[in-house]
């Protein structure tokens, strides 16, 4: 299973992780990692590219494990990473959650 927990600080997203894979399907076939990677990974482009945010980014592909910290979140990585969470709900629900959970934690 993929967890993905995104953390928030009064209204703005501050962190996101993801750790794990969802065994759908054998490596090189799973649509959900697949899918769960894409739009995780767009997403963080995104906000690097396309804000004033600054971010931390760690990684190891080998155990599914993302770990992004937003500095100075603003309304154009809000709006990013809410756009994350629709998809990634988009995801849960046509797959199931066996495969995928998503935590919302305030800090």
């Amino acid at each position: 299973m993929i967890k993905v927990t995104i953390y928030k600080e009064h209204n703005d997203f501050v962190r996101i992780t993801t750790d794990g894979h969802a065994n759908f399907d054998e490596y090189g076939r799973d649509i959900v990692c697949s899918g769960v990677s894409s739009i995780v990974i767009n997403t963080i482009n995104s906000i690097e590219k396309l804000t004033d945010a600054t971010l931390h980014v760690e990684s190891n592909d080998d155990k599914g494990f993302i770990d992004c910290a937003i500095n100075n979140p603003n309304h154009d990585s809000n709006l990013l990473m809410k756009s994350l969470v629709l998809g990634l709900e988009g995801i849960r629900v046509s797959y199931s959650k066996k495969y995928l959970q998503i935590i919302i934690r305030e800090v």
